[in-house]
């Protein structure tokens, strides 16, 4: 193995920082112009996307990468306000679904359209569009690297199998 250098640290510490303050400004815009939290949000966009605003909980926890217990917790917190529903799978009677209700998605609509707004402000419009098209560039390097590291662990392909049946017989890529 090879010893990290100190250039290579300082790069990813600058990254990790610049990471962490971004993150936590979205936020804090989320939180401030809906009253959402991130965790409000990943769920809400994710469902927005969903055939039908629905989606089963095995595949969103793998579209999240969330454990099962703040799964259970974030959507029971989000249901008692209204904005999620469960219900049995239909194609699994062991499991259930998410759904978006109309309150759900009149908000998750709004969020998108406040994170939009964030992004474009504080990132797009700081970065350009040659160092844009480097960033996509470098996110899809990172995450072709992670697919090929989660193929490798025995747990991550088992939570794959189970959140995606029908995929377990093809090794393709991992739905996203």
């Amino acid at each position: 193995m090879t010893a990290t250098t100190a250039s290579e640290l300082a790069a990813w510490r600058a990254y990790s920082t610049a990471h962490d303050q971004l993150t936590a400004h979205l936020s804090r815009e989320l939180a401030r112009a809906t009253g959402l939290s991130e965790a409000d949000y990943r769920i809400l966009d994710a469902l927005l996307d969903a055939p039908g605003g629905r989606m089963r909980a095995l595949e969103l926890r793998w579209v999240l990468q969330w454990e099962k217990s703040r799964l259970s917790h974030q959507v029971g917190r989000m249901a008692r306000r209204g904005l999620l529903g469960r219900e049995s799978c239909a194609e699994d009677a062991r499991g259930w679904d998410i759904t978006l209700t109309p309150e759900g998605r009149e908000a998750g609509a709004r969020a998108r359209l406040v994170r939009e707004h964030s992004v474009r402000r504080t990132v797009l419009e700081a970065l350009g569009p040659d160092r844009l098209a480097q960033l996509a560039e470098t996110a899809a390097l990172l995450s072709a690297r992670l697919e090929r590291v989660a193929e490798e662990d025995p747990s991550c392909r088992a939570a794959r199998a189970e959140a995606f049946p029908e995929a377990s017989e093809d090794p393709g890529p991992s739905p996203r």
